[in-house]
């Protein structure tokens, strides 16, 4: 059982059937008081909310198990990402799962706010027939503006550029290239984007800065004619400014479908007849509702196991291309080998990539060797998310290196460092075409030996007898050798790598190192998938 996830709230079926297809303990609370929620959360691995569960300090401190928080959808401002840090809890997301649905009801909004549509339909079945008094506007041929051009943002400039509406945008962190390709023009400031529009759309993502943004100040440089959408998050506009906006014709209309406290179901807003509004419906299809639950269901599953998670809002690598992805786990068993080897503790590790690898963003396989650093060794999960923590806490030097020069091999992953006087290296490759992971470098010595749940290391003098005598001491201990690797380096010694199929017995482990010619010996158990082969 990889754990027990606490669902706040309702989650779509095929994500629940994931989950238990993955050996996960669903644990169904939606609709829970926020008392027994809590309650709840003692020994849960996981949580998985929307919008309305707050993930605040209570909840956490009330999670002492908590591995990850899991939110069906993009919006995390319910979540108290810097805390769960702390407590290193991973905190994920679906950020793509509802981006054409949102899209798709900025469109809706946009075209409702054009012709009166919310507004003719109440009114024709209150049983008034009033076509002059709804008189709406074309699209084609006005100026749309857009704050904010990322995924959702970039979207609706392509369905708007297809209705005939001319584009203007503003976003700091998106470049003028990307605008280009959508037919947009990029705007020095947001002040511009507002003087220029005829509809302006809100896609910017709710942080400090951006609370407010759309204020007074901004709104005074609009048009009379400016129609607002906002499908973004609440807050991002100030509502009271709005209002005074709207109620002195200085803009001619709003559509909102979310707002600054929600739920919320009383607002002077809605007594303006130029304002139309929703209940936060930007994610309400059941295509977004089915790709966020999926989408979550298949992030926790990663988190529980232990591996790298697409959508980690809080790990120091956000990406990672698939090329480096494949080295995450040899990287990881490369960590555990390393911190065997450093009998005084580490002060200081390099991590380093050679070769093809190194043209690629590999900040995550620094976190991979962490996690196998500190993995060796402590008893608590080490995930992504601690193991810098862990690291800082304990004064270990981290750095990172790469060369596209790897001798030998197209890519080389590479740790050296360790303690003062002290200091090792180990080194790993994917081979063949199944991609197999070696190991080709164990401090001076070269060798070819495949990582195994189970393994010995003998450092010994190079001469005659010496893997026999080693076969004889594992056998009789009644441990079978599945593989064995002899490599060289300085002259006169030599190192075995054996790939064993149990734990060797620690009186085994004794008599290897009293065993005339052998320096060193030491033996390790490796993280090791069921389906990849020991030997």
């Amino acid at each position: 059982m990889l754990g027990r996830v606490v669902l706040a709230e309702e989650l779509a079926p095929s994500a629940i059937e994931t989950l238990l297809a993955n050996d996960v303990e669903v644990d169904d609370r939606s609709g829970a008081s926020r008392g027994e929620l809590l309650d709840a959360m003692a020994g849960a691995s996981g949580i998985i909310i929307r919008s309305a569960t707050q993930v605040d300090a209570e909840l956490l401190d009330a999670s002492p198990d908590l591995v990850v928080v899991g939110r069906a959808g993009i919006g995390v401002d319910n979540i108290d990402i810097a805390r769960a840090t702390e407590q290193g809890v991973m905190v994920v997301n679906a950020p793509q799962s509802n981006i054409i649905s949102a899209a798709e009801h900025t469109i809706a909004l946009l075209l409702s706010l054009a012709r009166n549509i919310p507004q003719a339909c109440a009114d024709l079945k209150a049983g008034q027939w009033n076509r002059k008094q709804w008189n709406g506007v074309e699209l084609d041929g006005k100026t749309l503006g857009i704050l904010g051009l990322g995924r959702i943002g970039t979207l609706v400039a392509q369905r708007a550029s297809a209705l005939g509406l001319n584009l203007v945008a503003y976003d700091p962190f998106v470049g003028r290239d990307h605008a280009r390709r959508l037919g947009a023009e990029m705007a020095d400031d947001a002040a511009d984007v507002v003087a220029q529009a005829d509809f302006m759309v809100i896609h910017l993502p709710k942080t400090p800065e951006t609370m407010g943004f759309v204020n007074a100040e901004l709104l005074a440089n609009a048009k009379p004619s400016l129609r607002l959408v906002n499908t973004a998050r609440g807050g991002i506009v100030d509502e009271a400014a709005l209002f005074d906006a709207l109620s002195n014709g200085s803009i001619a209309g709003a559509a909102l479908d979310v707002f600054s406290v929600e739920p919320c179901t009383e607002s002077p807003l809605f007594t303006l007849p130029n304002v139309i509004v929703t209940p936060h419906l930007g994610a309400s299809t059941a295509e977004a509702q089915d790709k966020a639950g999926q989408t979550i269901a298949e992030q926790v599953v990663l988190a529980l196991q232990g591996d790298f998670v697409p959508f980690a809002l809080n790990i120091d690598a956000t990406e990672a291309s698939e090329e480096v992805r494949r080295y995450l786990g040899l990287t990881e068993r490369l960590g555990r080998i390393f911190a065997n080897l450093n009998d005084d503790g580490i002060n200081e590790l390099t991590v380093a990539v050679e070769g093809d690898l190194a043209a690629y963003d590999c900040k995550v396989l620094t976190l991979a060797a962490l996690k196998g650093v500190f993995g060796a060794a402590m008893g608590d999960p080490v995930s992504f998310v601690n193991a810098p923590q862990l690291a800082k806490a304990r004064g270990l030097s981290v750095h990172e290196g790469s060369s596209e020069e790897s001798v030998d091999y197209r890519t080389r992953v590479v740790l050296r460092g360790g303690a003062s006087r002290d200091q090792h290296i180990v080194a790993g490759t994917l081979q063949g075409e199944d991609g197999h992971e070696t190991i080709v470098q164990v401090d001076e010595h070269s060798v070819d030996a495949r990582p195994a749940s189970h393994m010995v290391v003998i450092r010994n003098e190079d001469q005659p007898g010496m893997i026999g005598m080693v076969g004889t001491i594992v056998g009789q201990a009644g441990v079978n050798i599945a593989d064995m690797d002899v490599g060289t380096g300085q002259p006169g010694t030599a190192m075995m790598m054996l790939n064993i199929s149990s734990p060797l017995p620690d009186d085994a482990l004794v008599a290897l190192r009293d065993a005339p010619g052998v320096i060193d010996a030491r033996t390790f158990s490796l993280p090791i998938p069921s389906m990849t082969p020991d030997a």
